[in-house]
């Protein structure tokens, strides 16, 4: 194998083609030489557009392509599951879109391939985890710059109300807490560094789309407490504030990090704040650089794949809470 990693790309989804493609050719150890579609001339154009060699009309040619190293599945939530298992079986590391699938049922399929596979990585691609903002945000709670982790509050939405629109449809895998919500679950669990005892919360859903439009959620971890609300139709804002017995963590933009510009983190002890300028990066070059060094040095990926699946069931017990109107034990 070489210095670098060889990827194939799924899809001509959006956020492959604007994101994470462009991101990857900028990596160390990511070299992407094909891309898939079910159209052959939309994958050729594609591929085109973004300089990529390799074009195939269907995602089973990629994946039957031997000059491939691994596979990025950027794919509907629906689809999340079963190309990455063919993937897997194909002989390809898998970085997979999140969330996982549609359940954690399904996540529990893909997991039990990839112990079937201990040969190849298998990873949830949660981009922010790896940007230096959370790096940093984690090694204040831990070193104490906090006192005792007491709290978290987060808050991520934007409007988008297009039923054509994927995120808008519920039968595969749609709303609000499977696009946005996943994150701050995700970063509470990474922060807390453990799995909530129970969920409270409650959704608003849209009569039209049957899509969960607004959720407010409530995780009791041993610890502490995090709360957040996600909307899909609300004026675009994201923000997370981790407070502790002796200062407090506020996070600018910490899902969509910018790329042309530093990231903002607050430090807070007693009544001095501080401004912290987090350095110029794109969190998913090292997303991508960061998963091909695991296959390049056959070490642990960054993050196991079962932290998908607990996420998944923590999704589960909010849309159960909500259903019970009450709080759900995990």
């Amino acid at each position: 194998m070489s210095d670098k990693i060889r990827w194939g790309i799924l899809s001509t989804a959006k956020i492959g083609t604007v994101q994470v493609i462009p991101a990857m050719q900028k990596g160390h150890f990511s070299e992407v030489t094909a891309i898939a579609s079910r159209n052959l001339a939309q994958a050729k154009q594609v591929a085109s557009n973004l300089g990529i060699v390799h074009a195939y009309g269907s995602y089973e040619e990629l994946l039957a392509d031997p000059d491939i190293d691994a596979i990025y599945n950027p794919l509907p939530n629906h689809l999340h599951v079963s190309w990455s298992i063919k993937a897997i079986q194909a002989g390809k590391h898998v970085l997979c879109e999140k969330p996982i699938g549609l359940s954690s049922e399904e996540g529990q399929e893909l997991l039990d391939c990839a112990k079937a596979h201990p040969e190849l990585k298998v990873m949830e691609a949660f981009m922010y985890r790896h940007h230096p903002q959370w790096q940093l945000a984690k090694k204040m709670v831990q070193d104490g710059k906090i006192g005792t982790l007491q709290t978290i509050q987060s808050f991520f939405s934007y409007f988008n109300d297009d039923p054509q629109n994927i995120r808008n449809q519920a039968e595969l895998g749609g709303g609000g807490l499977m696009d946005i919500g996943c994150y701050p679950i995700s970063l509470s669990r990474f922060i807390f560094d453990t799995e909530p005892k129970r969920v409270f919360g409650l959704a608003e859903y849209d009569t039209t789309l049957n899509t969960d439009r607004l959720a407010s959620v409530t995780l009791e971890f041993p610890n502490g407490t995090s709360t957040f609300t996600c909307s899909t139709q609300l004026n675009p804002y994201q923000r997370v504030h981790i407070h502790g017995t002796e200062g407090r963590v506020e996070i600018e933009i910490p899902f969509n990090a910018p790329i042309d510009r530093p990231c903002k983190i607050w430090l807070q002890t007693g009544t001095e704040i501080e401004e912290i300028d987090v350095e110029v990066c794109n969190q998913y070059t090292l997303q991508g650089d960061l998963f091909s060094q695991a296959i390049l040095n056959n070490t642990p990926v960054p993050t196991p794949l079962d932290d998908a699946i607990f996420n998944m069931k923590v999704i589960e017990s909010v849309v159960e809470s909500n259903r019970r109107g009450g709080w759900v034990t995990l």
